[in-house]
């Protein structure tokens, strides 16, 4: 899941850390991927709320993106949505 997106953090030198939750009372899937600059400091995360289709395959519902000390997370109803923003955060930022 996201591979698009963690082969875009590999290129940049970002560390990630990823885990799966699986809450009770609710029928999404929650996958998190915290990422940052340094290995210790890893104070950025995607959240991927997804479900699976009756055929088996994972239909990815909403991803949120939530920056260290940010009040509103961005959005995203997809991968490339999400691939986007970065690319064009990660060129403004050098």
């Amino acid at each position: 899941m996201l591979s698009k997106t963690k082969k875009f953090l590999r290129a940049n030198k970002i560390y990630y850390d990823k885990e799966h939750l699986n809450p009770l009372m609710v029928p999404d899937h929650i996958y998190v991927l915290n990422f940052g600059l340094d290995e210790d400091d890893l104070n950025n995360r995607f959240i991927v709320e997804y479900t699976y289709t009756w055929t088996g395959r994972i239909k990815i519902n909403k991803i949120t993106i939530r920056l260290h000390n940010q009040v509103s997370p961005h959005e995203f109803r997809n991968e490339t949505e999400l691939l986007h923003y970065l690319k064009k955060h990660t060129k403004s930022s050098k």
